[in-house]
């Protein structure tokens, strides 16, 4: 009995041996679990609301972030909805790679862009997919609206960098297909959206235009001007700056030259977009023409030089054409440095110092510019610290459009000429502080029922 017991025991013992040995074997053997691939999506959009058939709103955004993706992430959206990746350029759908998906949260911009045929409340969907991964759903909505007239819209350069160093230039030019038929466009406007790079925006508020060529005398005219804002981009405006430049839509259809300048004197500059709405309408003249009179404008710099004697040509003499029915003068003004003697307040010239300007026509004081303060601590572009962008300036603020000074004469003009001057104030600079300028453009526009000629300035 003893016997048969220490048998049972022994083969007791053999068999937990061997299921222990086993186990711990199949243990070893078994593969690490694969991680599960997951989309997670963070925000929401708000209803578009009311928006023109053909046009587009403003944009609004929602992070995408991958957890171990193993394909790409396509981002679509239904019909009257638009998608991108940098805010500028939107279409239907846009892709993702995995990589950078994985690597971290990407923005993805969504408007709502009516159809012609997408009229009252419009629902729609963006779908965040990848191969393995749960899809996520963005729910959206807006109103399809068919008010006001018919606008057709232009982009021209996109995120364009500008900069100096850093590989970067501060200037670009490229040439653009523009509305060809302007028989019925009453309004030409142009949007400037500036974008702070990765590496952060300009620290300092820097001279900045828009240029547009003149094939007939190779010169480029100046469509708008801005001063940028300290330190950032100016996001807070839904289409960015925006100038109306009618007064070119002579220059500004079919294949059009532009040039974009900022004056960056660092490698952060801007990303620079541009854009067009040709609204149509009924024109108060369906033909303009336009000439540069004086243009001391490429820089802040290149300005006319304040309180001191030069010799920069002023003085002008303008020939209009027999069949203009209107004519105007069209100035952008604005004022640089902090030259001595110092107005009341410590106010230097000519970027605090108010004065009043003279535009002269046959020797009279016709037209008068005063450049004072337009409300820099009013800026809808605010988010400037800590730079010093709420004092006002003269005639100009950080972060604001450089303001258009149209002057209408009494007469249409038709077939005389008249000898104009641009009379700054009279003002001395005492050398104490360094230079001031006046970055100064002037030009003559003529309207008319009939095919107009440009004027001639001499």
């Amino acid at each position: 009995m003893k016997f048969t017991s220490k048998i049972k025991a022994l083969s007791m013992m053999a068999l937990v041996f061997t299921l222990f040995y086993c186990s711990s074997d199949d243990q070893s053997n078994t593969p690490e679990p694969i991680p599960e691939s997951e989309l997670v999506l963070t925000g929401t959009v708000s209803d578009f609301g009311d928006t023109d058939v053909l046009s587009f709103s403003s944009s609004q955004s929602v992070e995408i972030k991958g957890m171990y993706l193993t394909a790409n992430v396509l981002v679509e959206a239904s019909d009257n909805f638009q998608v991108s990746l940098d805010d500028a350029t939107f279409s239907s759908s846009v892709s993702i790679t995995k990589t950078d998906a994985n690597s971290g949260n990407k923005t993805v911009y969504v408007r709502f862009a009516p159809a012609e045929t997408a009229v009252g409340a419009i629902n729609g969907t963006v779908l965040f997919k990848s191969t393995g991964a749960n899809s996520k759903t963005l729910n959206l909505s807006g109103t399809g609206l068919v008010v006001g007239p018919e606008i057709y819209n232009y982009q021209t350069f996109v995120g364009e960098r500008l900069a100096f160093g850093g590989g970067f230039d501060q200037s670009n030019t490229q040439t653009f297909n523009l509305h060809d038929d302007l028989t019925d466009i009453e309004t030409i406007k142009m949007y400037v959206k500036l974008r702070c790079p990765s590496g952060g925006c300009d620290e300092w508020d820097v001279y900045a235009n828009v240029k547009v060529l003149d094939t007939e005398s190779g010169e480029l005219y100046e469509l708008g001007r801005y001063i940028t804002p300290y330190w950032n981009d100016n996001s807070q405006l839904d289409r960015g700056f925006e100038f109306d430049v009618t007064d070119f839509k002579s220059l500004l259809t079919g294949a059009v030259e532009l040039r974009i300048r900022t004056e960056c004197w660092n490698s952060k500059g801007y990303e620079i977009s541009v854009d067009f709405d040709y609204i149509e309408g009924t024109p108060d003249y369906p033909y303009y023409a336009v000439s540069r009179v004086i243009a001391y404008d490429d820089w802040s710099s290149s300005g006319v030089p304040y309180g001191v004697t030069h010799n920069f040509d002023l003085g002008k003499t303008v020939i209009i054409p027999g069949n203009a029915e209107s004519t105007h003068l069209r100035t952008i003004i604005s004022g640089w440095g902090h030259a001595t003697p110092n107005d009341p307040g410590g106010r230097g010239c000519a970027e605090w110092c108010y004065r009043t300007h003279n535009i002269v026509i046959n020797g009279a004081n016709t037209f008068e510019h005063y450049m004072g303060p337009i409300g820099c601590a009013s800026n809808p572009v605010s988010n400037q610290s800590p730079g010093n962008w709420q004092p006002d300036r003269a005639g100009w603020c950080p972060g604001m459009e450089v303001p258009v000074r149209k002057d209408q004469f009494g007469s249409s003009m038709a077939g005389t000429s008249f000898v104009f001057e641009y009379d700054y104030e009279d003002w001395v600079n005492n050398g104490g502080n360094g230079d001031a300028y006046y970055a100064t453009s002037t030009f003559v526009v003529v309207k008319s029922n009939t095919p107009i000629s440009k004027p001639t300035v001499n």
